[in-house]
């Protein structure tokens, strides 16, 4: 049995040294940090993809909390109401198009979403509230921090390509690629330059 384990342990070790970590630095060109962007990598994997961010869109102070929101396909994302007032969440987008009408204060529904793309949302009743659901098929995937990087762990080694994601990024599908190389030991990096039409003040001034 010893050396049966011995064995195992040799072809799961070079399998281990075949991946590292990207961190992926997003600006504007005049080298402001991006938050809320959202990077992916299209890399073979397997199993379920699962994140350790809760799947969650609050309405909160009359705002959506989190602007922003990366989930799985398959995953059931929670809109829990904590404001004192009534929302009326949907979306028209043909990734996941859905209405929940009106519910209160501490009441909560939930919506599935069974397919990739990107969500926006609105309230029916609350115009100025907005967000998005990013809805990915790989678990390589991370949103920028406030200091606009965002780090995709155990990616498979060698030539891959990164795709920067922003509501206000002016590029085709408000997005652009940047191709990279991940080491078979250590980690690599990589920065964007993202040029928005607009500033996110509630979530960093560009």
């Amino acid at each position: 049995m010893k050396h049966v384990a011995l064995a195992v342990l040799a072809l799961l070790l070079p399998v281990r040294a075949l991946c590292g970590d990207v961190t992926v630095s997003v600006r504007t060109p005049q080298g402001r940090p991006v938050p809320e962007a959202v990077v992916t990598i299209a890399a073979p994997h397997s199993g379920p993809i699962r994140f350790p961010w809760p799947y969650t869109v609050a309405q909160q102070n009359l705002q959506f909390d989190p602007f922003v929101l990366v989930a799985p396909v398959g995953a059931d994302v929670a809109f829990p109401n904590r404001d004192t007032v009534r929302h009326h969440v949907y979306s028209f987008s043909p990734t996941k198009t859905f209405e929940l009408k009106l519910y209160g204060h501490d009441e909560t529904r939930v919506v599935h979403f069974d397919k990739p793309g990107i969500v926006p949302l609105g309230c029916n009743i609350h115009d100025n509230m907005v967000a998005f659901v990013v809805v990915v098929d790989t678990p390589y995937a991370a949103k920028t921090d406030a200091s606009g990087e965002a780090v995709l762990h155990g990616v498979p080694a060698g030539a891959q390509v990164a795709r920067v994601w922003h509501p206000y990024l002016r590029a085709p599908g408000n997005s652009l690629s940047l191709s990279l190389v991940v080491p078979r030991d250590g980690a690599a990096r990589a920065q964007a330059v993202a040029d928005l039409w607009a500033p996110i003040t509630r979530h960093g001034a560009y």
